[in-house]
């Protein structure tokens, strides 16, 4: 029997990165309770034990002896997979190492203190209060696009897209919503009137909040989600978090609303089944984690736009709204899925129809960019607001923060660049979607009589199980036989919104 080469070197990173994965484990759990269990005066301690983690982990990803470690590693007899991974190792070596231990831990501290103070004063709408802690957050992001734009050559705001969307470019992401702005004001328009004449009955509430929790649970349920690695809490802004082996999923309820929660529920579930299907024996590796937000994105959007949203998905829905709920008409599959379907330019992103979302994205996007670029400032920020509201969707946000700017965690938490991935997550998704029905003619047929399966068995194969071995652009190919596509998004918003 012939023993496998000897990869010393390669084996010393493979080490390192299980243990990096392990303290990584106790931070997502620490960010999760933060978010959803911890008590208000328990921030600034919490915030301090996590810009102490953040320090750390920084110390261990720079540490003297790995520049030598990869140079050897790149000489030994490594396998494709080997290789790919090694690849990730030193993409995430490279960055780290253009940051500052005393950077990394200031912006860890900084987001803490801003997001815990978003939660009070978007509901008081307390502008001027937000701005105090907003501006060090902004000030050190901008620091460290600009030490990471002097060693990759990228423009500052690329460096941070990049961290959420590697080799994606700002003018990539500029050119495909270009060609969005284009089509999307009059697909809107047309699509509203068309559901004028369409009528549509709502839910008749109140919901109690603990028939929504079992209701939520019942659904991810049918969605595949494993509870035995991981659970869905309550949060102030929904979100996935935690690690594969221990996937935490947050809602939130309101009692005169009830698909809020469970539409954000379902796609909360499409994250979690990504990272739940992540390869395992590689758990620990950065080519085993996902490949890009914008990918993850397009999961959590297959599973609430392409997959929950559609007609034959309403037959499955009904009888658990009645089950928990009672009998109602709003309740029959038509009118759940006109419901599900209904275009309203408003002002909040996550309760937007997937026709007007883009337009939200955009906005961030042009805004989140001129930030970091310095050709803005964060006092400029609501007037921005509301021009852009107006002509993309035409809707009046003057004076209004929290139903405005103020909305959104990201920015709090110095998330700069994730915006666009939002977009390019719907135009994956509906690219997905084209090749499962490629794969399966009758989807909507086998959907609607209760069998899921195609959809993730090919979400499993294409997506999930390739973790980051491939680029973007070759996963896509490998998935779906192109690049990414936005076409199918116009097709697939076309062919629900426009079609017979």
């Amino acid at each position: 029997m012939t023993s496998a080469p000897a990869t010393p070197a390669y084996d010393t990173l493979v080490q390192l990165h299980r243990r990096l994965h392990r303290f990584e484990h106790l931070q997502s759990i620490a960010w999760w309770d933060q978010a959803s269990n911890m008590p208000p005066k328990g921030n600034e301690a919490r915030a301090a034990a996590l810009g102490e983690m953040a320090a750390l982990l920084h110390r261990m990803r720079t540490a003297p002896g790995l520049r030598d470690d990869i140079a050897r590693a790149e000489q030994e007899p490594l396998d494709d997979l080997q290789r790919a991974n090694l690849r990730e190792i030193r993409r995430e070596w490279q960055r780290a190492n253009a940051l500052p231990e005393a950077l990394v831990e200031a912006k860890s501290l900084a987001a803490s203190k801003c997001e815990h103070a978003w939660r009070v004063q978007r509901p008081t709408e307390d502008w001027p209060g937000f701005l105090e802690n907003f501006r060090p957050v902004l000030a050190l992001a901008r620091e460290e696009a600009t030490l990471l734009s002097q060693q990759s050559g990228l423009s500052r705001y690329d460096t941070l897209l990049d961290r959420f969307e590697p080799d994606m470019r700002s003018a990539t992401v500029e050119r495909l919503f270009a060609d969005v702005r284009g089509w999307l004001p009059g697909l809107i328009e047309q699509v509203t009137q068309r559901q004028a004449r369409a009528a549509v009955t709502q839910p008749s509430g109140p919901f109690p909040r603990a028939q929504q929790r079992a209701l939520c649970h019942e659904v991810m349920q049918l969605l595949g989600f494993d509870f035995d690695a991981g659970r869905l809490d309550e949060s102030t802004h929904p979100f996935s978090g935690g690690v594969p082996e221990d996937v935490r999923l947050t809602t939130r309820y309101r009692e005169d609303d009830l698909l809020q929660a469970l539409m954000g529920t379902i796609h909360e579930t499409g994250h979690a089944r990504y990272e739940q299907n992540l390869p395992r024996a590689l758990l620990g590796q950065p080519v085993a984690q996902a490949r890009s937000m914008g990918l993850h994105e397009s999961q959590s959007l297959a599973f609430e736009m392409q997959l929950a949203c559609g007609r034959p998905f309403a037959a499955q829905l009904a009888p658990l709204l009645v089950r928990h709920f009672g009998p109602q008409p709003a309740f029959e599959p038509d009118n759940l899925h006109r419901l599900l379907t209904r275009v309203q330019p408003g002002l909040i992103r996550v309760d937007a129809d997937e026709v007007t979302y883009p337009a939200h994205v955009i906005l961030r996007f042009e805004i989140e960019r001129a930030l970091i670029e310095g050709e803005i400032e964060a006092e400029d920020i609501p007037a921005l607001w509301d021009e852009k509201m107006m002509t993309l969707l035409g809707v009046d946000t003057r004076g209004n923060y929290r139903d405005g700017c103020l909305q959104d965690v990201h920015w709090p938490e110095g998330m700069f660049g994730y915006f666009p991935c939002y977009t390019l997550g719907a135009m994956y998704a509906a690219q997905w979607f084209a090749a499962i029905r490629r794969a399966t003619p009758d989807l909507d047929v086998r959907v609607a009589s209760g069998d899921l399966a195609p959809v993730f068995d090919w979400l499993r194969e294409q997506i999930w199980l390739q973790g980051s071995r491939w680029s973007a652009d070759e996963l896509a190919v490998r998935a779906s036989g192109e690049v990414l596509n936005p076409a199918h998004f116009r097709a697939h918003l076309e062919d629900r919104y426009l079609g017979d």
